[in-house]
Parts: C-alpha cells; sequence; structure tokens
C-alpha cells in the first residue's frame, strides 16, 4: 500500500482538484469481500436512477493501460503522477464508454468491483465527482467470510487466516489515507448499522448519492435483476440478522487472527 501512499498526497490532491472528467454518473462500492457490499448494490439498485451493473475490471484495467503509454521504469500507481490535464480527462471518458455495455439509460451506475479501494486515488483523478462507498463489516465477520468462501481468482490472501489479518490492517491503513487525502468524498457505511437500522441507513445512502427518496429501496428483494456474487441469494430475501457477529461460532479457532485484528476491534461493532 506505501506506493499509493506515497502518490496520492495532500499535495497531488491539490494540484488535480478540478481536473478530469466532470462526469458525476459512476457509483463505486468498494471494500474487502464480503462485507455487506452486494446488499449496498442490491439497495442503490433498486431506485429508479440507478443502474446495478456488475463487479467491473475497467478502473484496474486502466491502471495498467496507463503504464502501457509512459515511459519505460514509470508505472502505476506513480504513473498517475505523470498525467497530464487531457489524459484526466479522456481516461475518465474511457472509463464511461467502456462502462457503457453493461448499462441502459438510467443516469447512474455502480461498479462493484471490491478491490477499488486500492484504486480510490485514481479513481479520484479521473473521475472527480464520482461517489464512493466503503462497505464495511466486523474485523473478524469479514475475515471469517472471506477465508470460508474460495474464491475463484483476485483474492490468493484469503486462503491462510493470518494473510488476511494482515490484510485486513492493510485495508484499514489504505482507507484511513484515503480519508485524510478526500475528507468528506468517500461514505462509509457499516453492515451492522444497515441490518439494525435498514431504513435510516438507508436514507443516508441515497441522500449521499444525491437522489430523491423511493420506497423501493426498502424492498430491494423484490428486485429481479441479476445478481453474480457470493451472496446474490442473500439479496433475495428481507433484512436478516443471521449473518450478524457469525465469527463467535468460531472463537476457539480464532486466537492468532483476533491476536492480528487487536487494533482495530475496540472500534467495531459489538456483539
Amino acid at each position: 500500500m506505501n506506493p499509493l501512499m506515497e502518490t496520492f498526497t495532500k499535495d497531488f490532491v491539490k494540484t488535480t482538484k478540478g481536473k478530469g472528467c466532470q462526469s458525476d454518473a459512476p457509483i463505486f462500492i468498494l471494500g474487502l469481500p464480503r462485507s455487506g457490499s452486494t446488499l449496498v448494490e442490491q439497495i442503490l439498485a433498486s431506485h429508479s436512477k440507478v443502474e446495478g451493473t456488475r463487479e467491473l475490471p475497467d478502473i484496474s484495467l486502466l491502471g495498467r493501460k496507463l503504464t502501457k503509454i509512459k515511459p519505460p521504469g514509470i508505472k502505476y500507481p506513480d504513473a498517475v503522477k505523470h498525467m497530464t490535464d487531457e489524459e484526466m480527462t479522456e481516461f475518465g471518458e474511457d472509463y464511461l464508454k467502456t462502462s457503457m455495455r453493461y448499462r441502459t439509460d438510467r443516469p447512474y451506475f455502480i461498479d462493484k468491483m471490491p478491490n477499488n479501494f486500492a484504486h480510490i486515488g485514481f479513481i479520484k483523478t479521473i473521475l472527480p465527482n464520482a461517489k464512493i462507498i466503503n462497505a464495511k463489516r466486523h474485523p473478524l465477520d469479514s475475515c471469517v467470510s472471506s477465508f470460508k468462501q474460495l474464491f475463484y481468482k483476485g483474492q490468493s490472501w484469503s486462503y491462510d487466516l493470518f494473510e488476511i489479518g494482515e490484510y485486513y490492517l492493510e485495508y484499514i491503513r489504505l482507507m484511513n489515507h484515503w480519508h485524510e487525502i478526500y475528507p468528506g468524498d468517500i461514505y462509509d457505511i457499516s453492515y451492522e448499522s444497515l441490518i439494525e437500522n435498514q431504513e435510516e441507513e438507508t436514507k443516508k445512502l441515497i441522500d449521499y448519492c444525491g437522489l430523491d427518496w423511493e420506497e423501493g429501496c426498502l424492498k430491494f428483494y423484490e428486485n429481479k435483476r441479476s445478481v453474480n456474487t457470493a451472496s446474490s441469494e442473500q439479496v433475495r430475501q428481507p433484512i436478516y440478522k443471521g449473518a450478524m457477529f457469525a465469527w463467535k461460532n468460531y472463537e476457539s479457532e480464532l486466537g492468532p487472527l483476533i491476536e492480528i485484528l487487536e487494533p482495530v476491534l475496540d472500534e467495531s461493532p459489538k456483539a
């Protein structure tokens, strides 16, 4: 995470402010897998003005493209510092064009690629008006759920509990950095708060996105859109509390993970 934090600094944010593609159409839902992002997506996609798409690879692909067009030795993310004003706009426009294959005529659309949490600086550079929603869950629930889920690819850190714990701490460290350099621009939504206070938290989410309230967002489970994630079945039913603090079922086996996560557990929701 250090190269990202060294590239995207407060000074960098000041020099790039007002640049990039000015569209406010994208809504990025990101964070670690198994942290409630599919639920958040389904709620927003139940709004008449929001298109639910899928986990789009486009931001990562644009990062690779940027590396290719820069001189040898200048790689992403450092390459972002070498972007011209025109490139910042063009890359944002390219993202909008490639995403069109998943969209209809709704004015806003969701990109639910979890790993985009590592690309928030790049996103804010090329799409400064995009909405960014960070889906959070109790650290132990998030980590244990990721460990239980055999991801096909792209999440090799999730195959070992020690690595999961270390990765989670790095995720928190990077998110703290993003919040510091982009104050007020990233919306954190807690899975536990959403489950306990569905209507209140949903209204705050809709308000952050600049949308008018629609009751259909509370009945997200009636939305028949295709969902291709590990949580596809859960979002077909009303809010339920069965997945909250599920880590306690395995507590006796989680000593090393609990020790690793100790720095963040005090600030986490309590069972």
